[in-house]
């Protein structure tokens, strides 16, 4: 089969097109997959770059064409081990199920799915345990992959393949950081808003009755407020000066870097903050005394209880969300769709369509 193999840390010349990938079998417990569109996300590039090794303090787009030095390979990895090469990345699966292992019925042929990406069966569904689909085992690069049978889900609804595609990381990520946070009808304030995860976090904000206050850059104002916000602030905005202290119930922060520390400025006494993200930079400072006078709560948000992708397919279904695909690219061309990624000129998803498969 053709897929994209990673063959370790570092530039884009890590990922090797191949045309004589082996096709995967389905194991018990597991489907087999023809994978009809893969979305590109900012995790792919972290895990190529060696991004979550705690060597590196950069941020994501400083490294994420030719890679870093520093990076240590015991920690690179999302969940802080190793990561075993070859690997085939891809954390957004959505095509069609080609053929199933034993204890899964046959039924199931022909489904056309999404795969959650945080996968917890290969962990036995240990609290804060799971694989990430791309990273600890092979995902969406390729024209094929497994998954488990109960973590794929047969989605109803008349979206394009790349549209389903856009959905599993990012809408994931965004969904867990609102689950996590009780996010209701309330003031959040959204930072990288016009990104994959960003526009996400807007459109289900709003879908809880949030009044979105989004940071983007300027020339994306308008199709952020396109997705719902009600309010489009430039990125590198003086937060306190235009809302004012106090004025924000929840932060939802992909980006961290120099300005996190005006994030709890602007939140209320009480107020919450979840971050999955930090492509600004690593590295903030943090005055203790803001954290606890103010009565915060600081969340991580990795680990995805079960109920938020299955909302998510209920939300899909329901025609209550839409992601927006801003372009679509043929496999082999995954340097060119980083790139692009990495220049951050798009709202939206990028996604990877692999060879003999209509877009």
């Amino acid at each position: 089969m053709h897929a994209v193999v990673l063959t370790g840390h570092g530039g884009l010349e890590k990922l090797q097109y191949r045309t004589d990938a082996p096709v995967p079998k389905a194991m018990p417990g597991e489907v087999l997959i023809r994978t009809a569109a893969a979305g590109v996300n900012n995790t792919d590039i972290n895990t190529r770059i060696g991004w979550y090794s705690k060597a590196v303090q950069e941020a994501t787009n400083s490294g994420g064409a030719v890679g870093f030095e520093s990076v240590n390979d015991d920690d690179a990895s999302w969940s802080g081990k190793p990561l075993s090469f070859p690997r085939i990345q891809g954390a957004d699966v959505c095509g069609y199920v080609v053929a199933v292992g034993e204890g899964v019925s046959d039924d199931r042929i022909g489904e056309r799915v999404v795969v959650r990406n945080m996968l917890r069966s290969y962990v036995e569904y240990r609290p804060y345990e799971c694989w990430t689909i791309g990273s600890e085992c092979d995902g969406g690069f390729a024209q094929f992959v497994v998954a488990p049978a109960r973590e794929t889900h047969c989605v109803d609804c008349d979206w394009t393949d790349a549209e389903l595609a856009s959905v599993p990381c990012a809408y994931s990520t965004a969904e867990n950081m609102l689950h996590r946070a009780g996010v209701g009808a309330e003031r959040v304030l959204v930072s990288g808003a016009s990104g994959g995860v960003g526009s996400a976090a807007v459109q289900l904000a709003k879908r809880r009755g949030s009044k979105v206050i989004a940071l983007s850059s300027a020339a994306k104002a308008t199709e952020v407020e396109a997705l719902g916000a009600d309010q489009v602030l430039d990125r590198n905005a003086d937060l306190v000066a235009e809302l004012g202290a106090g004025s924000i119930d929840v932060v939802i922060d992909l980006v961290a870097g120099e300005q996190w520390p005006a994030f709890l400025d602007v939140l209320r006494r009480g107020g919450r903050y979840a971050t999955a993200g930090a492509i600004a930079g690593p590295i903030a400072q943090i005055d203790v005394r803001t954290l606890y006078l103010k009565d915060l709560t600081l969340m991580g948000c990795t680990f995805q209880e079960d109920e938020v992708f299955a909302n998510l397919i209920n939300y899909i279904e329901a025609g209550e969300i839409r992601p927006v695909v801003a372009k679509t690219y043929p496999l082999r061309n995954i340097a060119q769709a980083q790139e692009d990624f990495l220049a951050k000129n798009h709202t939206g998803k990028l996604v990877l369509i692999p060879p003999g498969i209509a877009s």
